[in-house]
């Protein structure tokens, strides 16, 4: 029995989470028969309850999708931070990055739109080319990380960038540095799914005015969020998939909450913006630095 309801549990899992099939459902039910009427009568309960569990998933998820699209709208970043976290609870990694990498190029991409007279273009270049760099060393080994060992070098990468004294690193983010960044941030994002910590770090630390960063910040993370959407979706063996549904839904709701971000955007200096931003990063790497130790620990 144990057994069955193992099987059982995870085909739920996957009706409820990835959208599932007919087949699945049918699968679910012919197990339960054999096992019994109290195993069917459990299990009829549980697919009569799909659909309403479904739709609780997915308005939460849009909920989620409007709520983080809207801080990275406002600070460029943070949002996708949150979302990463929430989806490496609820989906498998692989699968988690397919979802967050989409989510992330349309918030990205519609936030570059929006403020695309701002985008300081001679940066991209080189941004781009290190992220090149980076996936074709990676695809080298077609790693894919240990959830635990995921979050603690998520929430160590801004601490690191703050420890480097400024003679060894200059705030001047010329092309020899967004190259740099371009290419540590896009193995930091292949590792654990987001630049974020360290991207805006960096970004926060250049000369560059807050429609700036925002603007140049989001061009440069729509080609490596694209490239994250390549490996994970297409490269590595255990590739991650999801519904067509859940894509549309996330860009749509991506979308929704860039657009509020910039009216909020507005209304901030460019001072509240970096020390905001900057309190966002400690507090988020803070967490995930904590969550990691204790998965990497067993004491959860």
């Amino acid at each position: 029995m144990p057994i069955v309801w193992d099987v059982s549990a995870r085909l739920l899992v996957r009706l409820i989470g990835h959208g599932g099939t007919h087949d699945d459902r049918d699968r679910l039910l012919r197990l339960a028969g054999r096992e019994g009427d109290a195993t069917l009568r459990g299990v009829e309960v549980a697919v009569r309850d799909l659909g309403r569990a479904g739709v609780a998933m997915a308005a939460g998820l849009c909920a989620l999708m409007i709520c983080t699209a809207l801080l990275s709208g406002v600070f460029g970043m943070a949002g996708g931070l949150i979302l990463i976290g929430v989806l490496l609870v609820i989906f498998p990694l692989p699968t988690a990055m397919v979802l967050h990498a989409v989510t992330q190029m349309a918030s990205n991409g519609w936030r570059a739109i929006l403020w695309w007279r701002h985008i300081v273009w001679k940066l991209i270049g080189f941004s781009v080319a290190g992220n090149m760099a980076a996936v074709a060393l990676w695809s080298l080994t077609l790693y894919v990380p240990d959830k635990a060992v995921a979050l603690v070098m998520l929430g160590l990468s801004p601490f690191i960038v703050r420890a480097i004294p400024e003679k060894v690193m200059p705030r001047t983010f010329g092309p020899a540095q967004v190259a740099g960044t371009g290419f540590v941030s896009m193995m930091l994002m292949l590792v654990t799914g987001v630049t974020g910590p360290l991207l805006d770090t960096m970004f926060l630390r250049s000369p560059l005015e807050r429609k700036q960063i925002i603007a140049t910040k989001a061009a440069c993370q729509l080609f490596s969020h694209g490239f994250k959407l390549i490996y994970f979706g297409a490269l590595i063996e255990q590739a991650g998939s999801v519904e067509p549904w859940v894509l549309g839904m996330a860009v749509a709701c991506s979308m929704i909450g860039t657009s509020l971000g910039k009216f909020l955007l507005e209304k901030l200096s460019d001072v509240q913006f970096r020390v905001w931003s900057n309190r966002l990063i400690t507090v988020l790497a803070s967490y995930y630095v904590g969550y990691g130790v204790v998965l990497l620990m067993g004491l959860a």
